[in-house]
Formats: structure tokens, C-alpha cells, sequence
């Protein structure tokens, strides 16, 4: 959950965010780098006399050639790496649903027979006391920690996105087409996220909880809400 003030990412709650801020890191680095070092040239030229050595140096040409080369292969080789993780789906332990509508989420636990359920966000007046406005549901989405998930993402009439940033994870719901994701959670707790979409007049009141909790947990949760 973010918090007032908050100026870095949320704290990583799936590999996957742990590696996509290691890489935002990385590459505020190597910017901080560049800009120190135009800084100091633009500083060094102010103060100091140009010469024709300085103009027609082809060492210098060379470098400044070369040096972006390298910056952006070191810039590319994580990125690439962290692309193919986010595709690749590891044999999920279970399979979640979700489909947009304006403007709720309807989640389905395709590994089990009738678990289905409307999630809506808690209006204002009915939110229970140190809950979060604008963000708690009636519905949460429970899964079991460290277990891979795949969750495969629609809509029912117009664009949505299912997005939870503390889990690395943002997916288009488009109407007529499935598109799928995974991750895994490393701790329990409760992740809230939005409807990254423009969707229309109820946009921002899409919100999207995830209950990480330990597997006995979610066995007796889902043999509950299936009875």
C-alpha cells in the first residue's frame, strides 16, 4: 500500500517486482551517471578556453560513439531478461478469471466447480472503520502464497486493465480476447490495486484486492464459499 509522501516503488511482494525495481535502480544509475558527466563537461567548457585539439579530436568522436553503445546493451540485457519472465507461464497451481464490467470485476476459479463471485468496491458511507476509501471490496480475491498463479484477464463490454503494482502485474481486459499473465506471491498480506483503463464515468471506482494467505487458509476459504 503506498503511503503519503512515498517518493520509491511499493515494497515487492513477487519476483517479478523485486527484479523490475532492481532494473528501475540500475537504470536511474546509469542516468545519474550520464547527467553528472555532461554536467561536468558543460562546466569544464564554460571555464576553460576551446582549442582546435578539443574541436577536431577524433579520439574524442570516438568515444562519444561508442560509450552510448555500450550504455544502452547495459541498459537492454536486464530489460530484455525481465520481458521474458513477465511471458513465460510456469505450470500455475491455479487458474483465475477475471473479467471487467462497468464497473466491477467478476472472478472465476476455473480449478474449481462453481467458485465464482462479483467483487464491488464499498461505498463511503459503508466502509468498516480503518478500511481504505476507494479501494476496499465486498469480494477479495484470495490465492495461496508462494504457489505460481496464472490469471487470464477479459472484459464484458468496454477496455479495462487488471493492475496491482506491488505484485508487477498490469493486464489489458479487452472484450473478446483473453489475455493472460502470472506471478507469485512471497508473503501474506492484502495488495490493492485499479483499473489501469479509462473505462468511463466510474473509472476510478474499480478497485481490485488480493489476499495472499498460507494454503490451508485458501483450501477452507474456497471450500466455504463453494458449499
Amino acid at each position: 500500500m503506498a503511503n503519503h509522501s512515498q517518493l520509491g516503488f511499493q515494497d515487492a511482494s513477487s519476483p517479478i517486482m523485486e527484479e523490475l525495481v532492481e532494473f528501475h535502480d540500475h537504470a536511474l544509475m546509469v542516468a545519474l551517471a550520464i547527467c553528472s558527466l555532461v554536467l561536468y563537461l558543460l562546466t569544464l567548457m564554460l571555464m576553460e578556453k576551446l582549442s582546435s585539439n578539443t574541436v577536431d579530436a577524433q579520439e574524442v568522436e570516438l568515444i562519444w560513439t561508442i560509450l552510448p553503445a555500450i550504455v544502452l546493451v547495459l541498459l537492454a540485457l536486464p530489460s530484455l531478461q525481465i520481458l521474458y519472465m513477465m511471458d513465460e507461464i510456469n505450470e500455475p497451481d491455479l487458474t483465475l478469471k477475471a473479467i471487467g464490467h462497468q464497473w466491477y470485476w467478476t472472478y472465476e476459479y476455473t480449478d474449481f466447480k462453481d467458485l465464482t463471485f462479483d467483487s464491488y468496491m464499498i461505498p463511503s458511507p459503508e466502509l468498516p472503520q480503518g478500511h481504505f476509501r476507494l479501494l476496499e471490496v465486498d469480494h477479495r480475491v484470495v490465492i495461496p502464497m508462494e504457489s505460481p498463479i496464472r490469471i487470464i484477464v477479459t472484459a464484458g463490454d468496454v477496455l479495462h486493465s487488471w493492475a496491482i503494482p506491488t505484485l508487477g502485474v498490469k493486464t489489458d481486459a479487452i472484450p473478446g480476447r483473453l489475455n493472460q499473465t502470472s506471478f507469485i506471491t512471497t508473503r501474506p498480506g492484502i495488495f490493492y490495486g485499479q483499473c489501469s483503463e479509462i473505462c468511463g464515468a466510474n473509472h476510478s471506482y474499480m478497485p481490485i484486492v488480493v489476499e495472499s494467505t498460507p494454503l490451508t487458509h485458501f483450501e477452507n476459504w474456497s471450500s466455504l464459499l463453494s458449499s
